[in-house]
């Protein structure tokens, strides 16, 4: 049996139809950038996770989202800006790109995402916005600490680009991740779980001045075309994306669904077959919808004996990060070291990544989980 960590072909199979109606429609209009299309899914994610209309920008890319989230806080060089060493590099990418400075706090062990109560111990005079991650799905608990930043003039830029329809309630209410702070970014890659036919992006706020600023600086910071107000940047969403993400939106409560159906089969699987003892199962927050852009494990010991036993048999495993960011070549001016952030680098040596996607048939991760025993008790 073969089992990849994503198959994208099996959900299209059931949108295909509706997808090549919409590039039939884009191709006889040649209205390629921006535009109508652009802009119905704009509305459309905005009345999804419950914002203003006019609160989504869309842009060319997650990594963009996230440069255009600090452009819009007048992020510049000197400042600093608080996140996880433990996440996809764009994250600490963007904000290096500005000239300001990453500042990492370790992440719960638990939960893999950012430590909220170290990440306030990082506030200094120079400190201007707080970017935690919303990784692999689960949104962070930030609710406590809302007040604190704001008093003290700190926005809270989310990194939702894993976690667009994940949720937590909080105060009574549902709250969306990457609604709760200043600004919100997503990703569409194509791997993510709204992902398109190739990059894109968005960035969402219910401030109208920031986002109309936004929408300055995804077109070269051009209010009116050919009359710059601002330098901006060239990250516009393209109307085949767009549509192409229209659609799916549709289907995404139902995919999420599914993807936690399947987490929840994984972790009957790893009791029946025994296997506590060697792994620890991700786990979910209290009044957190996780939608498990990637099911991580951590294996306790020989993980990447595991990865190679399983992938010789046809298993696809990954390790999503391999090595924080504070210990990447390109941040050592940062002056972090090696258990700087304990937790951070005990994850990396431990995480794995099992396969999670819409129509992963039951059988697939019972033949794997197997595989996994087997392993074990070898």
């Amino acid at each position: 049996m073969t089992v990849p960590i994503l198959d994208l072909t099996r959900s299209f199979k059931e949108i295909k139809p509706e997808v090549f109606s919409a590039l039939e429609r884009i191709f006889d209009a040649q209205n390629f950038i921006l535009g109508s299309e652009v802009e119905t899914f704009e509305k459309h994610c905005a009345k999804y996770l419950e914002i203003p209309e006019g609160s989504c920008v869309g842009c060319a890319s997650g990594t963009d989202a996230l440069l255009l989230a600090l452009m819009s806080c007048d992020i510049h060089e000197g400042d600093e800006v608080i996140t996880t060493p433990f996440t996809f590099f764009a994250t600490s990418g963007a904000i290096a790109r500005l000239g300001a400075k990453p500042v990492f706090a370790d992440i719960d062990p638990s939960t893999y995402n950012i430590n909220i109560e170290q990440a306030m111990t990082k506030i200094t005079d120079r400190t201007k916005a707080f970017m935690p991650v919303h990784l692999f799905g689960q949104m962070c608990a930030l609710e406590a600490v809302i007040p604190e930043l704001h008093d003290k003039d700190i926005k809270i830029i989310e990194d939702a680009a894993q976690a667009f329809g994940s949720s937590r309630i909080s105060d009574g209410r549902i709250h969306r991740a990457g609604t709760v702070g200043d600004i919100g970014c997503y990703s569409f890659f194509p791997t993510k779980n709204l992902g398109g036919c190739g990059d894109g992006g968005m960035v969402v706020t219910n401030d109208p001045e920031r986002s109309e600023r936004l929408r300055r600086l995804r077109v070269h910071g051009a209010g009116t075309t050919y009359y710059h107000d601002e330098i901006g940047i060239n990250s516009r969403l393209d109307a085949i994306q767009a549509a192409i993400l229209d659609i799916k939106l549709k289907h995404l409560e139902e995919w999420n669904e599914e993807r936690r159906r399947i987490a929840e089969y994984y972790r009957l699987l790893f009791k029946t077959n025994g296997l506590h003892e060697f792994i620890t199962a991700p786990s979910e927050l209290d009044g957190n919808y996780h939608i498990y852009h990637q099911y991580v494990i951590r294996v306790k010991t020989k993980r990447d004996e595991l990865m190679s036993w399983l992938n010789e048999r046809g298993f696809a495993v990954r390790v999503y990060y391999p090595l924080p960011l504070h210990l990447q070549p390109c941040f050592k001016y940062l002056g972090y070291k090696e258990g700087d952030f304990p937790e951070s680098e005990k994850l990396s040596r431990e995480a794995l990544a099992l396969p999670v996607f819409p129509r992963l048939e039951p059988k697939e991760q019972e033949e794997l989980v197997k595989n996994m025993a087997d392993f074990f008790r070898r």
